[in-house]
Formats: structure tokens, C-alpha cells, sequence
């Protein structure tokens, strides 16, 4: 007999799923009957939360759906958090969960692990949860996730299976091929109507966000053709390379990029909500759009949040972008257009407000002259939020972190776990606090445990010292922030990871270059000389 819980992962393999996350326990031990043999890797983190957070890095690497198996209430409980932060950053993830049997459910009898209702609970951060009431459900409620994360606005989708569904037999069930979904593509009329806005502008602005991340050819190539400063982002970072003409950064909270933006005639938002994490860091309200707006997003109830459209065009990133380019006049990339004039001024400006900061740029220097290529996963901690505004690569999908949106802590570790097994060839950085990394340290022991050669960043400044400050400034008396510290060298070194502290840059760089490929570095640097003034 094929159970339920065994088909599903014939249909998750089917579809390419190859890695799931998940801690077993006696209500999921029948969706693991099928995983041996199935070619779908299994990682163990070590709470619910970590598996999450790993699934997002997974995805946000990947292209591809992370995968959860996660037991009913407890595990629930503890991965929406994760779920959350997904939510926010619109990360695809399929969260398969166990649930009471149908005759229990929503009793309130005290059974295992019983909620009054465990789809309600996870239903604010889900594209949609639902509760498999027959084994014939299945199918098509894994094509509906699949479709979420292929056709729309990607977002978290839940899947709850009642125990007496997980064994059911599935026998009669057939393995469907994934459908090719496609993605909305612009309407004709608006978008040549956006052209010729665009064409007419004298000052026009782009802003990209992180619903652009599969266009990479298509945006470098369409702010070149617009003769637009660009602005970025902290989940589109890459999308311009960092010598770009027309690039100012992800600065948009800052003044001389708001100015811009006030000044520009026509302001083209592609795949961004203006959400106040990326446009307003500094919670002043100021970051204001003075001329026409034209907005382009795969959500249809975005095109009007934040900040009201002149033209709103519901579209995939990528088609709109294509049918833009053919609507434009060809235009080469030059440093002495109209528009790279505009965005050399801005820079130039930035780099004065920056002036303070040359030890974080030294710092992300130092690193990427070791490693080039790495990629980074982070937290929210001093080097995050300094390199958000200071750090340019070549491409997406290599700067990542958890400052934005839902803004959770704990998220930097475990995410850098999932991104280094979806690409495995690639260094990951993982950028962590001390205070953010006690969240989700025991972590470290699945990284070992799975052989991940992560790189953990830590930038121990004994305490929350970001919220320290912050109470200061508002003369509150710092309270609750001055937590004890551990020893994290010894702690890491009881996991099985190799964990030094970097005595300067050249010791880091030594470090960088040595890094074990199969098992976890941990760097401590001290908020002090010679990494901070």
C-alpha cells in the first residue's frame, strides 16, 4: 500500500523538489516513510524557526519552493515566525504540517499537540492554509501552492494533513506532471502609454525592488535606455553592477536620493512596495514622489499601497520590462548622459554623508577582496544596516537579509545554512550580532551535522547595541540591552565548527581564505579598533 504521506513525496520529487527541512516527530513519522530512497535530501535543523528561515535562504537562492515537514501545534507555532519573514519578502515556501484527526479537530479535549484551530493561526502569514479533509484533495492542493509560487505574488503556502489522511492509502492516486503556469503580462495600451510617458520625462527616476530579481539583463538594460538613476532595493541589490552609470545605491532614505526623487518628473516603481523598510529606514515620513508615478507589480493590491499611481500596470517584472524596451529608443550606457550626470551628483553627495564610515567599507572591502564571490545572508546588526547602503555586487540574489520587512532576529544564521545548500560552490557569509545570533545558535549543530561550510561574521559588541543607542537618543535609560555575552569562541567550538576571533584584517582575510568546506567558521570581530573608529 502507497500511504498518503508517501505520495506526497513522490509528488514533491516529481515536481523538483529536492531538499525539505523538518524535525520529526510521532505525527510526521509518516510523511518520512517515503523520504529514503526518494532522492530528496533531508536537513534536520533544530527548531522549527531554523527550519523556516532555512527554507527562505533556500528559496531565495533557488528560484525554487523551500520545503517544510513540521509537526502539529508546537512546530506550527514555532515556524511562523519564519513564515512571517517570508511573507514580507514574498519568499516561495511550502509548509507541510500534521494536524488532529478530522473527528478531533477543534474539539478542545487537551489531545497532543491540539490547537483550537491550527490553519487559522498560520492563515495571516499564508498565501492560503488548508486542511486536507480527504486524500483526493491533495493533488490539486499542491498544484494550487505550485501555482502561488509560479504565477503570482510568491508567498508562504500551508498544507495540513489530519493523521488518519497521512495513512490513508493513496493507491489509486497518480503522479501529475507540473503545469507550465505563466505570469500576467502587461496590458498593450497602458504599457504604451507608460513609454510615452517615459519617453517625454527630462528627469526621470527608476526603482527597482525585489519582484525584479529573475530580469537582470532587462533592468540594467532599461535604465540605460531610460537614462535614469536607478535606485535599488535591498532585495534587488545585484540587478546593477556597481559601476553602473545610472546606480545610486539602496539610499532612498537618505537625503540627497528623497531630493531625486522630488525632482523627477516621471518615477518608474517596478516589482517594489515603497514599503518604509527600503524608502524610509530614518521613520521621518519623508521620502515624497513629486512628479507622475507609474507602478508595475505581479500583486494587483500593491499597484496602490504607499504612494497612489498615475498609472498602474498589473504585470510580471520581466514581460513588462521587455515590452518597455521595444516601446524605447535605444540608448548605449555612457558617463556623460543627462541621467548619469544626475546620479554621479547624488553619489557624490552620498559619499560625503559616508565619509564616517570608511571602517565598514574597509571591513566589506577586506572581504570581498578575499572572497569575491561570496554571497551574504544577514541579520539585523551594524554590518547589516552599513552594508545595505555601502555594499554593490554583480548580481541578485547575493545580498540578503532579514532588516527589511517583517525584521526578525535569529534569521541570519539558519538562512545562510539554506543558501549555502542551494548553491553549494559559493562562499556564504552569514552577517550576525551577538545578541541576534542567540536566537538560533544551536543551529551550528545542524550546519555540522550536514557537513555546510558556512561563514559566520560576528559582530560582538556585547549587548543590543543598536537599541541601546536608540533608548539614548530618546533619553530613555538603557534597559535590557546590556545582555550577558558568552563565549562564542568555545561555543562554536563545542558544536564542531572551527571559530577564531580576527585580531585585525589581515588575520580576517587569513581566516576568509582557510575556511573548512565542511563545517561552519565562525569570525568573531569586536565592535572596537581596528574594525570600528
Amino acid at each position: 500500500m502507497t500511504t498518503c504521506g508517501e505520495f506526497l513525496v513522490k509528488q514533491l520529487q516529481a515536481w523538483g523538489v529536492d531538499t525539505v527541512f523538518g524535525i520529526p516527530g510521532v505525527h510526521t513519522v509518516e510523511l518520512y516513510r517515503g523520504l529514503p530512497g526518494s532522492g530528496i535530501r533531508h536537513i534536520t535543523p533544530r527548531h522549527e524557526q531554523g527550519a523556516g528561515f532555512m527554507a527562505d535562504g533556500y528559496a531565495r537562492v533557488s528560484g525554487k519552493p523551500g520545503v517544510c515537514f513540521i509537526i502539529t501545534g508546537p512546530g506550527m507555532t514555532n515556524i511562523t515566525t519564519a513564515m512571517g519573514q517570508a511573507y514580507a519578502d514574498s519568499i516561495p515556501m511550502l509548509v507541510i504540517s500534521s494536524v488532529n484527526e478530522r473527528s478531533r479537530l477543534g474539539l478542545g479535549n487537551g489531545y497532543l499537540h491540539e490547537l483550537p484551530d491550527q490553519s487559522a493561526l498560520v492563515a495571516g502569514v499564508a498565501a492560503f492554509s488548508h486542511t486536507l479533509m480527504s486524500v483526493e484533495e491533495l493533488p490539486a492542493e499542491l498544484a494550487r501552492a505550485f501555482a502561488v509560487f509560479d504565477s503570482q505574488r510568491p508567498r508562504p503556502v500551508h498544507i495540513q494533513l489530519p493523521l488518519d489522511i497521512i495513512t490513508a492509502p493513496a493507491d489509486h492516486l497518480r503522479v501529475q506532471p507540473r503545469a507550465a503556469l505563466s505570469r500576467p503580462a502587461p496590458a498593450m495600451a497602458q504599457l504604451r502609454d507608460a513609454a510615452s510617458r517615459l519617453r517625454n520625462a527630462r528627469r526621470p527616476l527608476l526603482l527597482l525592488g525585489g519582484g525584479c530579481v529573475e530580469a537582470q539583463a532587462e533592468a540594467r538594460a532599461l535604465a540605460t535606455a531610460l537614462d535614469a538613476p536607478t535606485a535599488l532595493t535591498i532585495n534587488a541589490k545585484g540587478l546593477l553592477q556597481p559601476d553602473h552609470p545610472l546606480l545610486i545605491g539602496s539610499n532612498q532614505s537618505l537625503v540627497p536620493v528623497r531630493q531625486l526623487a522630488l525632482e523627477a518628473d516621471v518615477v518608474l516603481a517596478i516589482g517594489t512596495e515603497l514599503g518604509e523598510t527600503d524608502y524610509d529606514v530614518v521613520f521621518d515620513g519623508n521620502f515624497r514622489i513629486g512628479g507622475e508615478l507609474i507602478r508595475i507589480d505581479i500583486d494587483p493590491l500593491q499597484l496602490v499601497r504607499n504612494h497612489a499611481p498615475a498609472l498602474a500596470i498589473h504585470s510580471d517584472a520581466r514581460l513588462a520590462m521587455r515590452v518597455l524596451l521595444a516601446e524605447l529608443p535605444a540608448r548605449d550606457a555612457s558617463t556623460t548622459s543627462p541621467g548619469a550626470q544626475r546620479a554621479a551628483g547624488v553619489r557624490a553627495q552620498l559619499a560625503e554623508d559616508f565619509s564616517g564610515w570608511a571602517h565598514y567599507r574597509r571591513l566589506f572591502a577586506c572581504i570581498l577582496d578575499t572572497l569575491p564571490d561570496a554571497r551574504f545572508v544577514g541579520d539585523s546588526t551594524q554590518t547589516v544596516y552599513s552594508g545595505n547602503h555601502l555594499v554593490e555586487l554583480d548580481g541578485p540574489r547575493r545580498w540578503f537579509n532579514a532588516s527589511t520587512g517583517y525584521g526578525t532576529l535569529g534569521y541570519g544564521l539558519p538562512a545562510a545554512i539554506g543558501a549555502k545548500l542551494a548553491e553549494p560552490g559559493r562562499p556564504v557569509i552569514s552577517l550576525m550580532g551577538d545578541g541576534g545570533i542567540q536566537f538560533t545558535l544551536p543551529e551550528l549543530a545542524s550546519a555540522v551535522e550536514a557537513r555546510v561550510g558556512v561563514i559566520v561574521l560576528l559582530w560582538n559588541n556585547q549587548g543590543y547595541g543598536e537599541i541601546k543607542r536608540y533608548m539614548e537618543r530618546r533619553d530613555i535609560t538603557p534597559l535590557g540591552v546590556d545582555i550577558y555575552t558568552p563565549d562564542f569562541i568555545a561555543i562554536a567550538r563545542g558544536f564542531g565548527c572551527q571559530a577564531e576571533k580576527a585580531r585585525d584584517h589581515a588575520h580576517l582575510q587569513e581566516l576568509l581564505r582557510n575556511a573548512p568546506a565542511d563545517r561552519p567558521l565562525i569570525i568573531e570581530v569586536a565592535e572596537a579598533p581596528p574594525f570600528a573608529p
